[in-house]
């Protein structure tokens, strides 16, 4: 059970047209327990709104580079809420196939699992950041072999934003929702 109970419809029209405005059109499910939390908050949602949906929609990352990240932050914070909801939606829809999904679980994926360098080099970034909240030359020197500038920002800002997500669902002990991608067995 969630230490803070999600919004449950029928919800204030302000609430309903927010939360509307957080999930893509034509979702078949209710809006994330996560969101409903948050707007318990209207002001704390909507100020997160404009970062999450800036980084989701309009970042200078590729897709499948950024659900790689998010995929990675999460399982290596140990949400299984927030990396079981990408993985169900987001990261399929960016071609992350379904073993390089599990594989963002294992602590040595970047050495078990054939990522491309690009790839490899987001992972040991997000290792490094997660691990010492720094990254050594050698692992910024790899993502700048592959990334400009404004994209380097953008990694750093996204990680740091899916680790806050993950401390949030896993402060309010949010359950898995129902179709996301139960999180593996380790």
């Amino acid at each position: 059970m969630p230490r803070i109970e999600p919004l449950t419809p029928p919800y204030p029209a302000s609430i309903d047209q927010a939360l509307r405005r957080w999930m893509p059109p034509g979702v078949p499910h209710e809006p994330l327990a996560l969101f409903r939390v948050l707007h318990r908050n209207p002001e704390l949602a909507s100020r997160m709104f404009v970062l999450g949906a800036g980084l989701l929609g309009h970042g200078l990352l590729p897709a499948l580079d950024r659900e790689i990240v998010i995929a990675r932050v999460t399982a290596r914070s140990g949400c299984a809420y927030e990396w079981g909801a990408h993985a169900a939606t987001l990261a399929r829809q960016a071609g992350l196939g379904v073993e390089q999904i599990r594989a963002t679980t294992r602590i040595d994926t970047a050495t078990s699992f054939p990522w491309l360098p690009h790839h490899a080099a987001l992972i040991d970034a997000v290792d490094a950041l997660h691990d010492t909240a720094q990254l050594p030359q050698p692992v910024w020197d790899a993502l700048c072999a592959h990334y400009e500038d404004a994209q380097l920002l953008e990694f750093l800002v996204l990680a740091g934003w899916y680790r806050t997500i993950s401390y949030l669902a896993n402060g309010l002990l949010l359950e898995e929702e129902t179709w996301g991608v139960p999180f593996p067995a380790r």
